[in-house]
């Protein structure tokens, strides 16, 4: 078994040590290489050939962004998994349009983060679902039923279906995707037509429960 290759970036020692502790106990991932701050990825890139980059946003002196903008000029071709501990969507959006393929909050499982990991050598995305206080009490409010049988979502509605969940509005799914408001509108309309449900609440919902995201 090759196992997937991970250049790891974060300024925070403690968090570095911990996701790399964790992921060398799995057989089929290895960390190759780690920095404290942006300043040296490419290289590290250029030498290791890292198969995934998992990379902070916040750092002191060249931030994620800035690194998203040197793999874009230097025509760098690697799947980004952002690591960050706050919900900004600001940022999260500004790293999708600068190429990155993946979003996860540093609270999430292990397990999550490396199904995020195969996810993007996969040539897929992952976008973490920001499950509010609103979305949970919706969740409880909704009357157990038989899961029907629906229409397989494609792999870009599922990219759509990952930002809605994460609470971003067409408008900034669009700018993010580089797609219009109408297509968005449109893929949301399927969506919901695929989950048989009425709304983008219960798409999320119906989503999570059925593990789509």
């Amino acid at each position: 078994m090759i196992p997937i290759k991970i250049l790891l970036v974060d300024d925070q020692n403690l968090i570095r040590e911990g996701i790399k502790s964790l992921i060398h106990l799995r057989p089929d991932m290895l960390v190759v290489a780690e920095a404290d701050d942006g300043t040296e990825v490419l290289n590290l890139i250029t030498r290791c050939q890292p198969d995934i980059l998992l990379l902070d946003i916040r750092m002191p002196q060249v931030s994620g962004q800035e690194v998203l903008k040197q793999l874009q000029t230097a025509g760098l071709n690697i799947p980004v998994l952002i690591l960050t501990t706050f919900d900004d969507h600001e940022l999260v959006l500004d790293c999708i349009k600068l190429g990155a393929k993946g979003y996860l909050r540093k609270d999430v499982s292990f397990d999550t983060l490396t199904q995020a990991i195969q996810n993007l050598t996969q040539g897929k995305t992952w976008i973490h679902p920001a499950t509010s206080y609103r979305v949970d009490k919706a969740r409880h409010q909704l009357q157990p039923t038989e899961t029907p049988i629906f229409d397989e979502l494609t792999d870009s509605e599922i990219q759509v279906l990952r930002l809605v969940a994460a609470g971003y509005s067409n408008h900034e799914i669009a700018a993010a995707l580089f797609k219009s408001p109408g297509t968005i509108r449109n893929q949301v309309s399927s969506i919901l037509n695929k989950l048989n449900v009425r709304d983008r609440t219960r798409a999320v919902l119906k989503a999570l429960d059925l593990e789509l995201i």
